[in-house]
C-alpha cells in the first residue's frame, strides 16, 4: 500500500486571496510559536542578576521547555485529529498568554520553571495544527508556497522576539515586556478567533473496518520513523548555530561579539531567503521533494566541513555559515512536502505530531553533545560532527523517498 495517500488540499481551483488568507493566519500563528522559543533565553542575563541563577539552572529551563514540547507534540497530533486543529490552536495561544503573565510575576526559579512548562505546552501542538490546516485548506498547486511561507514566518518570529522583549525591556523593564508580550498574544488570539472560519478543518472519522490497529496503527509505518529521524538529525545543526555559533567563532577566530552575533543574524536571514526560494523549488519539483532535501542537506554538510577546516579564516567561515542557512532553508518547503507524501489519510495530526517531535528532541540533545565538545576545547570538531549529522540526514531523506515510492 502506498502511504502517500493524502488527506490533503483541495484539487478544485480556488482564488489566490482565499489561499493567501489561510496561509497568512497559519503563518502568524507559527511566528507566535517561534517567538515563544525565546521568551526565556533572551532574559537569561536578567534572571542571573535578579535571582542569582547559574548557567546550568538556566539551561535546564530550556531542556524542560523542549522536553514538554516534544512529548506534548506527539500527543497533540491525536487531539488535532479527534477535535480539529482550530480548537487546539486557540488553546495553545491561551497557554502562551498564561506563560507571559507568569513570567511577569515570577519571583524565582520555581516560577520560571512553570513558565517553561506552560510555554512548552503551548508550543507543542503547532506543527500538527499548522500542517493539518494547510493540507486541508490550501489548494494543492499552492502548497509548496504555503510551506515556504510557514517556514519563513517561523524565522520572522525568532527575529522579532529580541527586538520586542529586549528592546521593550530596556525601556520599560523586563516585567512590563512580558505583560506586553501577553497582550500581543491576546491580539493574535483575537484575530484568529475572528477569522476562525478560515481555520476550520474536517475531522476524518474512520470506519471500524478501516481502523485496524486503532489510532496507533500509523506507528507501524517505517516511513514515519524515517521522517522522525530526519527531523532529529537535521535540527541538531540549527541548534549548534543558535546556541554556540557566537562562542565558537570567538574561540576559533577571535571574532568580536558584534561580528559573531551578526553572523548568527545572517544565518537566520539567509535561511529565511532560502525558505522563500525553496517554496518555488518545492512547487516545481514536488515529485522529487526527497531528492531536493538530500541535495540541500548535503550542500550544508560540505559548508560545515569547510567551516571546521579553518581554511576559510574568520570572514570566510562567517560567510560559509550564512550560506549554510541558505542551503538548508531551500530544503525546508520540500521537507514538508516529503512528510506530506508519507502521511496516510486521516492521520495528518498524528503523523506530523510524531515526526516533528524529532525537532524538539534534536534541540534538547544537541546542546549536551556540542557543549561537551566545547568544554574540552574541541571547537573545530563541533563543525565536523554537525556535518556528519547532516550527512546522516541525507541518508534518512533518501530512505523516506524510497519508502513513499514503494
Amino acid at each position: 500500500m502506498n502511504t502517500a495517500t493524502l488527506s490533503g488540499a483541495s484539487a478544485t481551483p480556488v482564488p489566490w486571496r482565499q489561499d493567501a488568507a489561510v496561509i497568512g493566519l497559519v503563518g502568524l500563528a507559527h511566528a507566535s510559536s517561534h517567538f515563544a522559543h525565546l521568551l526565556l533565553p533572551l532574559l537569561f542575563p536578567v534572571f542571573m542578576r535578579e535571582f542569582g541563577l547559574s548557567f546550568s539552572e538556566l539551561g535546564l529551563l530550556m531542556s524542560v521547555f523542549f522536553v514538554v514540547s516534544g512529548l506534548g507534540q506527539a500527543s497533540a497530533g491525536f487531539v488535532v485529529d479527534r477535535l480539529g486543529a482550530r480548537r487546539v490552536l486557540f488553546a495553545a495561544e491561551g497557554l502562551f498568554i498564561a506563560a507571559c503573565l507568569m513570567a511577569a510575576l515570577a519571583q524565582g526559579y520555581a516560577g520560571l520553571l512553570l513558565v517553561a512548562v506552560l510555554a512548552g505546552l503551548g508550543n507543542a501542538p503547532f506543527h500538527p495544527v499548522d500542517f493539518t490546516i494547510l493540507n486541508q485548506r490550501v489548494s494543492a498547486p499552492r502548497l509548496g508556497h504555503a510551506f515556504s511561507a510557514h517556514g519563513l514566518t517561523g524565522n520572522l518570529g525568532w527575529a522579532a522576539a529580541p527586538l520586542f522583549l529586549v528592546g521593550l525591556g530596556s525601556v520599560a523593564g523586563w516585567r512590563s515586556a512580558y505583560v506586553a508580550a501577553a497582550l500581543l498574544y491576546a491580539a493574535v488570539l483575537l484575530l484568529l478567533v475572528l477569522q476562525r472560519d478560515k481555520l476550520r478543518t474536517d475531522v476524518v472519522v474512520r470506519q471500524p473496518q478501516h481502523a485496524q490497529g486503532g489510532d496507533l496503527a500509523f506507528l507501524r509505518l517505517p516511513v514515519v520513523w524515517w521522517c522522525f529521524a530526519f527531523f532529529l538529525l537535521s535540527t541538531m545543526t540549527l541548534a549548534l548555530v543558535q546556541n554556540y555559533a557566537v562562542s565558537i567563532l570567538q574561540a576559533l577566530h577571535g571574532a568580536s561579539l558584534q561580528a559573531a552575533t551578526l553572523t548568527l543574524t545572517a544565518y537566520m536571514l539567509c535561511a529565511a531567503v532560502g525558505i522563500f526560494v525553496g517554496g518555488f523549488v518545492a512547487a516545481r519539483h514536488s515529485a522529487h521533494s526527497d531528492r531536493v532535501v538530500a541535495w540541500c542537506m548535503g550542500g550544508g554538510a560540505v559548508l560545515m566541513l569547510l567551516c571546521g577546516s579553518g581554511w576559510l579564516g574568520a570572514t570566510g567561515t562567517m560567510a560559509a555559515l550564512a550560506a549554510t542557512g541558505f542551503a538548508i532553508g531551500i530544503g525546508g518547503p520540500s521537507r514538508d512536502m516529503m512528510v506530506k507524501k508519507a502521511t496516510p489519510k486521516g492521520a495528518t495530526g498524528r503523523v506530523y505530531g510524531t515526526v516533528y517531535s524529532g525537532f524538539d528532541v534534536g534541540f534538547a540533545a544537541a546542546p549536551l553533545l556540542f557543549g561537551a565538545l566545547m568544554d574540552r576545547g574541541h571547537f573545530n570538531t563541533t563543525f565536523f560532527v554537525a556535518a556528519a549529522i547532516l550527512l546522516l540526514s541525507v541518508f534518512t531523506a533518501v530512505g523516506v523517498g524510497r519508502l513513499v515510492r514503494h
